[in-house]
């Protein structure tokens, strides 16, 4: 499937400055092309209707609805896909249990990660932490433009076209260095989640990452 990576939001109820999660999406729904529903510590219950609740936020917009590592929510919620990381469910599985439309993320930090991903099976790849960032306990030190650049140029050396986002710590003031670094969009929570106006926030950004994608040379 293709995906839209320029502004990928990613609610989070304990990054959400307050706010309800499906509150939060529709402010931001008419900049973002994708959301993903990340939830480290709420019941399965509760993300499913959650996760439902955002469906019906994003979907008269036609943004896709991701949720990070729970293939069993997102099913239970049809949403539109997931995202994994490199030590959750492997993406064959993800795949098989899916189907062929979902659209399938992963997470990589290294060249050695981006050498090894299974390219066929999945939709984009999430490449980082570039930067530091306060929302995410488990982050891995921050790898910077340089090492994003490295990482990009081992996923371009095997499929040229292949959809990459950046991801930790981006804003309005950094974006532009991580998609003149090959990033074809940017993933980002608390740029948007405690921003004082989301709305405002998320049109800024996409602003950037648009500007600099129309000056950005076709691979």
């Amino acid at each position: 499937m293709n995906v839209d990576l320029r502004l990928y939001a990613l609610v989070d109820p304990a990054v959400a400055g307050g706010r309800r999660l499906a509150d939060l999406a529709g402010l931001i729904a008419g900049s973002v092309t994708l959301v993903q529903l990340r939830d480290k510590h709420g019941s399965t219950r509760a993300m499913v209707e959650e996760a439902r609740a955002l469906r019906g936020v994003l979907e008269p917009g036609g943004v896709p609805l991701l949720i990070n590592d729970r293939v069993d929510v997102a099913l239970a919620a049809e949403a539109d896909g997931v995202h994994i990381g490199q030590d959750d469910m492997s993406v064959a599985d993800a795949r098989l249990l899916l189907g062929r439309t979902a659209i399938i993320g992963l997470s990589l930090s290294t060249v050695q990660q981006a050498q090894a991903a299974p390219l066929e099976l999945l939709d984009y790849v999430a490449i980082g932490a570039v930067f530091a960032t306060g929302s995410k306990d488990d982050a891995n030190a921050p790898i910077g433009t340089s090492g994003l650049r490295d990482i990009v140029r081992a996923i371009r050396a095997r499929a040229p076209n292949f959809p990459i986002c950046a991801i930790s710590g981006i804003n309005a003031g950094n974006a532009a260095e991580v998609i003149a670094a090959g990033a074809d969009g940017v993933a980002v929570i608390s740029a948007l989640s405690l921003a004082g106006d989301p709305a405002q926030a998320a049109q800024d950004l996409r602003a950037v990452v648009d500007d600099v994608l129309e000056l950005r040379e076709p691979a």
